[in-house]
C-alpha cells in the first residue's frame, strides 16, 4: 500500500499565492490592481487580532510570574539588545551605500507629492506617545506600544493582588487561547491575502521598476543578507539558539511580512510560533510587540542606506565625521515613530532636512518604496523574533527544560 500523500503547508500555499500575485500583477495589471480589497479584508482581519491578544498574552504571563523585579531586569536586556542590534544594522547600511555608491548617476526628479505625515520627535513628544491616554483609543488604533505598556501594567497589578485578581487573570489566558485559535483561523486566507497584495504592487509598479533603480534595489538586499547572515547568525550561535526549529517557527511570519509589506499582519503568528517555539509567554508577549518600536532591524538599515543614496544623487560629499553624526541622528529619530503610516519615510525626511539634503530624492524612492519595504519589514519580523529568544536565552530557559522542539 503506497504511503499517504503529505498535504501542503500553510508556507507552501502562501508561496503558490505570492507566485499567482506576481504572475498576475505582470500579466494582467490592470485586473491585479482591483484585487487590493482581498489583500486590505486579510489585513483588517490581523489587525483585529492584535489588541485584545497582545493584552491577554501579557497579562497571564505577567501574572504567571509574579515577580516584578525580573520583568523589569527583561526589560533592561531587551533594550540593551535592541540598541546593539540596530546599531549594528545602521553601520552595515552606511557600509553598503559606501562601497556599492547607489546614488551615483541617479538624476533628482521633481519634489514627492505625496504628503508626509509629520513625525514630533522631541522627547517629550516620544514620552508622551509611549503612555496611553485610554486603553480603548490605544486598542482601537492598534497602537501596539501603547497596549504592550498598559497590559504591563495591568498584569503586574495583577501580580501584587494575587488572589483576588485570579478571575481577571483567568480571563485574559482563556483571551489569548481564544485569539490564538482566532489567528488559526484568519491565516487560511493568508495566501490570497499575500497573493492579492503582491499582484497590486507588482500591477501598480510595474516590472520595470525593478531595473530602473536596480543598483539600489541591489544595495539594500545584499545588505539586507549580509546583515541576517553576520550579525543574526552570529547571535544564534552566541546564544545556541537552534537553527532548525527556529527557521520553522519564523518562516510564515516573514513569509506573511514580506508580501504584505505589514509587520502587524506577521504579529499574532509570529507570537503564537515562538511561544510554541519555547519562549515562555511573559518575555515573548513583552520583547515581540515592544521591537515593534524599538527593534526595526531592516527599517534602520534602509534609513542609512537611503540617506547616502540620496547625498550621493544629489553629489554631496560626506565625510566620516558627518556620517557618524547621521548614524547618531538615525539612532535617535527610529526611535520615535512608532505608530506612524510609512514611518521609514517621515525619518528619512526629517534626517534629510537636518543635513541639508534635497528632499526630491524621496520622489525617487517612492518609485520602488513597496519593494524595497518587503524586504526591511521581513527583516524586522526577523529580527524581533530572535531578539525573544535571545531575552529568553538570557533569562537561562535553555532547549530541552524550557524550549518546547517545534514541530510543524
Amino acid at each position: 500500500m503506497g504511503r499517504a500523500l503529505k498535504r501542503p503547508s500553510l508556507t507552501a500555499w502562501i508561496f503558490l499565492g505570492m507566485a499567482a500575485g506576481v504572475a498576475l500583477g505582470v500579466l494582467a495589471p490592470a485586473f491585479a490592481q482591483r484585487l487590493d480589497p482581498i489583500s486590505q479584508v486579510f489585513l483588517r482581519l490581523i489587525r483585529s487580532i492584535i489588541a485584545p491578544l497582545l493584552f491577554g498574552t501579557l497579562v497571564s504571563g505577567m501574572a504567571a510570574t509574579g515577580d516584578l523585579k525580573r520583568m523589569g531586569r527583561i526589560g533592561v536586556k531587551a533594550l540593551i539588545y535592541f540598541e546593539v542590534v540596530t546599531t549594528l544594522a545602521l553601520l552595515i547600511g552606511l557600509g553598503m551605500a559606501n562601497i556599492v555608491r547607489p546614488g551615483e548617476g541617479v538624476p533628482l526628479g521633481a519634489p514627492a507629492a505625496a504628503a508626509l505625515p509629520q513625525n514630533q520627535n522631541t522627547l517629550s513628544a516620544i514620552l508622551e506617545h509611549v503612555f496611553p491616554a485610554s486603553i480603548i483609543d490605544a486598542m482601537a488604533r492598534n497602537d501596539v506600544l501603547q497596549v504592550v505598556v498598559f497590559s504591563f501594567l495591568f498584569g503586574a497589578a495583577c501580580a501584587a493582588i494575587g488572589a483576588k485578581a485570579a478571575p481577571v487573570v483567568s480571563f485574559a489566558s482563556s483571551l489569548a487561547e481564544v485569539m490564538f485559535r482566532y489567528t488559526r483561523y484568519v491565516m487560511y486566507l493568508a495566501p490570497l491575502g499575500v497573493g492579492a497584495a503582491l499582484a497590486v504592487t507588482v500591477g501598480s509598479k510595474g516590472a520595470a521598476v525593478l531595473f530602473g533603480l536596480g543598483k539600489l534595489i541591489f544595495s539594500m538586499y545584499a545588505a539586507l543578507t549580509i546583515f541576517v547572515v553576520a550579525i543574526l547568525g552570529t547571535v544564534m550561535v552566541l546564544f545556541r539558539i537552534p537553527f532548525a526549529p527556529f527557521y520553522r517557527a519564523v518562516r510564515e511570519p516573514f513569509v506573511i511580512a514580506f508580501s504584505t509589506t505589514s509587520s502587524e499582519a506577521a504579529l499574532p503568528l509570529a507570537l503564537e510560533n515562538m511561544e510554541t517555539f519555547g519562549v515562555p509567554k511573559h518575555i515573548v508577549g513583552f520583547v515581540l510587540p515592544a521591537g515593534y518600536s524599538l527593534n526595526m532591524d531592516g527599517g534602520t538599515l534602509y534609513l542609512s542606506l537611503a540617506s547616502l543614496f540620496v547625498a550621493q544623487a544629489a553629489g554631496i560629499h560626506f565625510g566620516f565625521g558627518e556620517q557618524i553624526a547621521m548614524l547618531l541622528t538615525l539612532m535617535l529619530s527610529s526611535k520615535g515613530v512608532a505608530g506612524v503610516p510609512r514611518a521609514s519615510l517621515v525619518v528619512l525626511a526629517g534626517t534629510l532636512s537636518s543635513f541639508r539634503l534635497p528632499m526630491e530624492g524621496i520622489s525617487i524612492l517612492l518609485g520602488v518604496d513597496a519593494i524595497l519595504d518587503m524586504g526591511r519589514t521581513a527583516i524586522n519580523v526577523l529580527g524581533n523574533c530572535l531578539a525573544s529568544a535571545v531575552v529568553a536565552k538570557w533569562e537561562g530557559y535553555k532547549e530541552g527544560d524550557n524550549y518546547k522542539s517545534y514541530s510543524e
